[in-house]
């Protein structure tokens, strides 16, 4: 149902979609298509709450390269702290591998 409330609330044009499960099984292809071709980002919802994401490539590509500098940097911060190296028989034993 429409509220007249909606036009005052706040619009973010880059806010993704929510799609539940259902809709996003039967529109699948459409989904992809919005991702791909308009980079748009989709949220697939269960129960109301989001739970998975169909974003276009661009973004799977920044977030990875995120992640690797900050696993780099992190390893730098390591090796500057000049400690002891733990031997990995230890690592293993103290997470129960």
């Amino acid at each position: 149902m429409y509220s007249v409330y909606k036009m005052y609330e706040p619009y973010d044009e880059h806010a993704p979609a929510l799609v539940n499960v259902s809709e996003a099984r039967e529109d699948f292809a459409e989904l992809v298509n919005r991702a791909a071709y308009r980079h748009e980002r989709v949220l697939i919802a269960r129960r109301g709450r989001p739970v998975a994401a169909i974003v276009p490539i661009a973004d799977v590509k920044f977030l990875e390269r995120v992640e690797d500098e900050y696993d780099l940097q992190t390893a730098r911060d390591a090796i500057a702290e000049d400690g002891e190296p733990i031997p990995w028989e230890k690592v293993k034993a103290e997470l129960g591998l």
